[in-house]
C-alpha cells in the first residue's frame, strides 16, 4: 500500500517534532540551529506551513539526520531475507540504512591461522559479536578471546584474522564498504567472508 502525499507530509512533520523532543530541545533551540524563526518551526510541526525542500534539508542537518531518513516511508521493506553462501558457510544481509555495509553470519570451526602472513590489513572497520562458542581475534600482535555475547570493533588497517577456539563458534559481523572491498581484493573472491 503506497502512502499518499498527505500521509508522508504528516509523517515528516511528526518525525521533526519527535526528533526535536528526543534531543530535549525547545522550539527555540531547534529553530536557532536551523536558522528558522520559532513561529515558522511551530507552523511546520503543526502543519500550518508548507514543507519546503530547502527547509527540510536544513532541519535534517540541525537534527543530525539525513533528508533520506527524514522522508523515508513506512512502506519500505522492513524484513530482509538473507542470501546463503553454502561454499563459505555464511548468511549475508545487505544494510539499506548504510549503503555498502554488509552483515554476515558465519559458523567457524578452524582456529585462526598461525602464519602472520595470512592475516589481512585493508581500509575500513569491522564489528562482530560472538553468538555462540568462543572466537579468537588476532589483531596486530594481540590475541584476543571473544566469548559468547561479547563484541569487538576494530579498524581493518591493523593486520587481523579470526577463528574458533575449542570447538565451533558462530559470529555475526558487520563490514563497512571499505572493509568489504578489502576482503574481496585480498582473495579475489567476492564471497570470501574471513575476517
Amino acid at each position: 500500500m503506497e502512502q499518499s502525499i498527505g500521509e508522508l507530509d504528516s509523517l515528516v512533520r511528526r518525525r521533526i517534532r519527535a526528533l526535536r523532543v528526543a534531543q530535549g530541545w525547545s522550539l527555540e533551540e531547534l529553530a536557532g540551529r536551523a536558522n528558522l524563526s520559532q513561529s515558522s518551526l511551530s507552523r511546520i510541526e503543526n502543519g500550518r506551513r508548507r514543507l519546503a525542500l530547502d527547509q527540510l534539508v536544513t532541519l535534517a542537518r540541525a537534527l543530525d539526520t539525513t533528508l533520506d531518513q527524514l522522508v523515508e516511508t513506512a512502506t519500505d521493506d522492513v524484513v530482509i531475507s538473507p542470501m546463503t553462501d553454502g561454499a563459505h558457510g555464511s548468511l549475508r544481509w545487505p544494510m539499506k540504512a548504510e549503503p555498502g555495509m554488509t552483515v554476515v553470519r558465519r559458523r567457524m570451526t578452524d582456529p585462526p591461522p598461525d602464519n602472520p602472513a595470512r592475516m589481512r590489513a585493508h581500509p575500513g572497520r569491522e564489528w562482530l559479536v560472538v553468538l555462540s562458542g568462543t572466537a579468537i581475534l588476532l589483531l596486530g600482535n594481540r590475541r584476543l578471546r571473544v566469548e559468547t555475547n561479547q563484541a569487538a570493533e576494530f579498524p581493518t588497517m591493523l593486520p587481523h584474522a579470526i577463528g574458533a577456539e575449542g570447538g565451533p563458534c558462530e559470529i555475526l559481523g558487520i563490514f563497512d564498504r571499505d572493509a568489504r572491498r578489502g576482503h574481496q581484493r585480498d582473495t579475489g573472491d567476492p564471497d570470501d567472508d574471513r575476517a
